[in-house]
C-alpha cells in the first residue's frame, strides 16, 4: 500500500516554545529560520558550534548545557531533534509523540512526525519544496527545484503576468558596470515587473532586449528637453509616468548614488509625493578594476582607495575636489568620467607631489565583451590615451595596485 503524502502547512511560531536538541551543524542551519520566525527557542545540548554559541550569547536562543532529559519537550509546539545520540533521539521522539509535539528528526525521517522542506524566499513569497513520502526523499532534488523556482522569481523569468503584484511608483535601479549578469537579482526582478523603463546610455543595454513587448523603454538621452535642463526633464518623465499608475524603473549604470544623480531624482519624486525604491548597484569604481585584475586595496600596498569624478578639470573653478590633498595620499585613486581630463589631472597630481612614475591603468568598457586595459604612468598617461585612442566609458586607476595583478600573473607563469 502506497504511503500517504505529507500534508504541507506553514507554522506560525512567533512567541511559541520551540525545543532544539543538539547544537551541531543541523541546528546551525535550522536555527536562523526559527529565529526569524520569532520562536521562543530553547536549545538543549552539552556543546554547540561557535555559530550556535554566538546565537545564545546574543540572546536569540536560550541554551541549556546538558544532554536531553525526559520532560524537555513539555509545553513545546515544535521540536527539532538533531543530537549525535540515536537513543536520545528515539527517546525524545517518543516524548514528542506523547505530548503531541510536531517533531523533526535529522537522523530518521521515517520516525519523524514532520519534515523540513527546502525553502527559499523572494520578495514576500516563501517557496517550500517537499517530497511526497519519506522513502522518496532526495534533499538534493528538492533543493534544486527550490533554487530553480526562487531564481525564476528573482530574475523575473518566472512570473504570472495576469496575477502579479504591481506597485505603482519608481525604482531607481543600479544596473552595475555593464555586464548584464552583474545587476542585482532585485533589480532584474523589478525590470521584469516594469511598465516603463527609463534607461541611461551607460546602463546594461542587453537587459532591455529581455523585456516583454508591452514595456515602454525610454532612452533618457533622447527625452525632449525643451525649456528644461536635461536632469529636470528626466525627473518630470519619471513623475508623469508614475502618476499614471505605472511601475517605472529608472535604470542607471553602476550605482544610482555614485555620480549617478540618483539623489536628485529621489528628491524630485519625494517632492511630488511619489513612492521611490532605491536598488543599489555594483559600482564600476570597484568592479571594473577587479575585472581587469586590479585590486583597489592590497595588503602592504594600499590601505585606502579614493573615488573621484574627473568630469571637471582640476583648474576649473567648478571643481570641488582637493587635488593637492589627493596627491599626498599613498593609496589608490580611482577616477571616473576622466578620460578627456586625465592629462590635466596627471599634471596636477605630479605638481603636488605624486611621483611621475606612479602606475596608471585605464580600463575601457569594463566587464563587457569589449573590455580592454591600457597601462601607463602619470607622466605618460595623456599621450597614451591619445595614442591608444582610449574612449569613455573608462575607469582610471592610479597607484601601485595597478602592478599587483601584473606581478602575480608573471610569478604564476614562471
Amino acid at each position: 500500500m502506497a504511503e500517504n503524502p505529507a500534508y504541507p502547512v506553514g507554522l506560525r511560531l512567533t512567541g511559541r516554545r520551540v525545543v532544539v536538541l543538539g547544537g551541531g551543524q543541523v541546528a546551525q542551519r535550522r536555527l536562523p529560520a526559527l529565529i526569524a520566525a520569532g520562536a521562543d527557542i530553547h536549545l538543549v545540548s552539552p556543546a554547540a558550534t561557535p555559530s550556535v554559541e554566538a546565537m545564545a550569547d546574543a540572546g536569540e536562543i536560550t541554551w541549556t548545557k546538558r544532554p536531553y532529559e525526559d520532560g524537555d519537550l513539555a509545553d513545546a509546539w515544535y521540536a527539532l531533534i538533531a543530537t549525535s545520540d540515536r537513543q536520545a533521539n528515539t527517546d525524545a521522539s517518543a516524548e514528542a509523540e506523547r505530548h503531541r509535539v510536531w517533531c523533526v528528526r535529522s537522523d530518521d525521517a521515517d520516525a519523524a512526525t514532520a519534515w523540513t522542506p527546502a525553502t527559499g524566499h523572494s520578495e514576500g513569497v516563501t517557496v517550500a519544496v517537499l517530497t511526497t513520502n519519506a522513502k522518496g526523499r532526495d534533499p538534493r532534488h528538492t533543493a534544486a527545484i527550490r533554487d530553480a523556482v526562487v531564481e525564476g522569481l528573482r530574475d523575473g523569468t518566472l512570473v504570472a503576468p495576469h496575477h502579479r503584484t504591481r506597485t505603482p511608483g519608481v525604482a531607481l535601479v543600479g544596473g552595475g558596470p555593464g555586464d548584464p549578469d552583474l545587476i542585482t537579482v532585485r533589480g532584474r526582478r523589478l525590470l521584469a515587473e516594469a511598465d516603463v523603463v527609463i534607461a541611461d546610455r551607460l546602463g546594461p543595454r542587453d537587459l532591455l532586449a529581455e523585456l516583454p513587448p508591452h514595456v515602454e523603454v525610454i532612452d533618457a538621452a533622447k527625452i525632449p528637453y525643451g525649456r528644461y535642463m536635461a536632469q529636470e526633464a528626466i525627473n518630470n518623465a519619471l513623475i508623469e509616468h508614475a502618476k499614471q499608475g505605472k511601475s517605472v524603473v529608472r535604470l542607471k549604470g553602476g550605482d544610482p548614488f555614485v555620480f549617478g544623480r540618483g539623489m536628485e531624482e529621489a528628491q524630485a519624486l519625494a517632492e511630488a509625493g511619489i513612492a521611490c525604491t532605491v536598488v543599489p548597484g555594483i559600482s564600476s569604481s570597484i568592479s571594473v578594476p577587479g575585472a581587469a585584475g586590479i585590486p583597489v586595496t592590497h595588503r602592504g600596498v594600499a590601505h585606502e582607495f579614493t573615488v573621484v569624478s574627473g568630469h571637471v578639470a582640476p583648474d576649473d573653478e567648478r571643481s570641488l575636489v582637493d587635488w593637492a590633498a589627493l596627491a599626498r595620499l599613498r593609496g589608490t585613486l580611482v577616477v571616473l568620467m576622466g578620460v578627456d581630463k586625465i592629462g590635466r589631472i596627471a599634471e596636477t597630481l605630479i605638481a603636488h607631489g605624486r611621483p611621475a612614475d606612479t602606475p596608471v591603468a585605464l580600463v575601457q568598457e569594463g566587464t563587457t565583451a569589449a573590455q580592454r586595459r591600457v597601462d601607463a604612468t602619470l607622466a605618460t598617461v595623456a599621450e597614451t590615451v591619445r595614442a591608444e585612442d582610449v574612449r569613455p566609458p573608462a575607469v582610471i586607476v592610479i597607484g601601485e595596485v595597478v602592478n599587483v595583478g601584473v606581478h602575480s600573473l608573471l610569478n604564476a607563469s614562471e
